[in-house]
């Protein structure tokens, strides 16, 4: 095994989206997977020949954030027919309305005006405006009426629009945005529209929720690496990001079984101190040099585990046809190894990966056809899969990534 530093190759014409540092240390690539890892195809015909880009992953050496500087951005396209919400699983809806309760009662949020930035289908926003009798605005353009069912949908807009400088001028006394900057190449800039917004009203709180990426560089998690997800973050240059684009950070934490990054901040002309978590940027860059040396490892050896249980004749399932099931099965070049994806999300069954075209089926379908292993993309669901396979009445070797 080479040393892991040498892993690690400049690219001085890369420059940082969140600081504007010029040159990037490039430490991952993965040529030709999917663009999008939430558009689901109706046919495998159609999901095979799915529009395909490169991840090539860079860390910026003066902020430690990290970018796919292969991204391309026309060729992802969010007004079309998108299937990111979590929402169908039990163990992230009360996750969801844990952290909405907590932030209403933190704040005050109680007949005040909240806006959502990239809420997706909405369910998020909906809580902040139950459990606080709040009103809700909520730009995306992927947004999808009929979903939903609430009595505080009356006192909710939705905008099918991606936000931008139309709508810098809208008044909130609580701004969210929940798993959307890593979708955003231009982090700087967008950070600094949203304090465009924060600042027109005194006491405006922006609250931000991502990935955390040093959970994936620890565990060399390339199942959470694809192209789709082109910037990602730490606690420190999170926080780097948003003191830069002029908001003081007022919280920092880590949720979800320290699988995402939480940042509270607000408009304030006074710096504070270093937050808790924050200076980690040159644990960062270690962290970097340590998986660009060994994620080669990984991927065997998941490639050796997926070559036997085919070669013992098992039928092999992966459970959750999002993006960690997508980036799992194209990194990896899987196709007869795994025979289809399970998802709890109705709207995702029947239709086919993107990519491979594994077929996405629900979980009664097991019965009928039951694997003999079940591939789990994220741990913090196997309780809720296990209660899931024994209600259909299969009992498979579960396995979590």
């Amino acid at each position: 095994m080479s040393d892991p530093a040498d892993a690690v190759v400049p690219d001085p014409s890369a420059a940082c989206q969140s600081c504007g540092h010029h040159g990037m240390d490039i430490f991952y690539e993965v040529r030709d997977i999917p663009v999008h890892s939430v558009v689901l195809m109706p046919t495998q015909e159609t999901a095979r020949k799915f529009p395909r880009g490169d991840l090539r992953l860079g860390i910026c050496p003066k902020c430690g954030f990290i970018q796919n500087t292969r991204f391309a951005a026309g060729s992802i396209d969010y007004t079309q027919r998108t299937e990111e919400t979590q929402a169908f699983s039990g163990t992230f809806n009360a996750f969801a309305r844990d952290l909405a309760k907590t932030l209403v009662d933190r704040h005050d949020l109680h007949g005040k005006t909240v806006l959502e930035i990239g809420g997706g289908k909405g369910e998020f926003l909906v809580h902040l405006c139950e459990l606080g009798d709040n009103r809700g605005i909520g730009i995306d353009p992927s947004y999808l009426s009929g979903r939903l069912d609430s009595e505080a949908l009356d006192r909710i807009e939705f905008i099918r629009e991606f936000y931008d400088e139309r709508h810098v001028d809208t008044d909130a006394d609580f701004i969210v945005c929940r798993h959307t900057l890593e979708h955003i190449p231009t982090t700087g800039a967008f950070v600094r529209l949203v304090r465009q917004t924060a600042q027109r009203q005194p006491g405006t709180v922006v609250f931000l929720e991502v990935p955390d990426v040093a959970r994936v560089l620890k565990e060399m998690a390339f199942w959470d690496l694809y192209h789709e997800h082109c910037s990602y973050f730490t606690l420190g240059s999170l926080t780097r990001l948003f003191r830069g684009a002029g908001l003081q950070p007022t919280g920092l934490s880590l949720a979800f079984d320290d699988q995402y990054l939480l940042i509270e901040a607000g408009v304030s002309e006074a710096g504070s101190g270093l937050l808790p978590g924050e200076d980690d940027l040159e644990e960062t860059i270690e962290l970097v040099g340590y998986f660009a040396g060994h994620y080669r490892e990984k991927l065997e050896e998941w490639r050796r585990r997926l070559a036997q249980y085919a070669e013992s004749g098992a039928r092999v399932a992966i459970w959750g046809a999002g993006s960690k099931g997508v980036a799992f099965l194209t990194t990896l070049g899987l196709t007869h190894e795994v025979a289809c994806a399970v998802d709890v999300n109705p709207h995702k069954q029947g239709m086919y990966m993107p990519g491979t075209g594994h077929p996405v089926v629900g979980p009664d379908s097991l019965e009928q056809m039951p694997p003999d292993v079940v591939i789990v993309m994220n741990p913090v669901y196997l309780d809720e899969i296990r209660a899931a396979l024994g209600a259909v009445g299969v009992a498979p070797e579960l396995v979590a990534v």
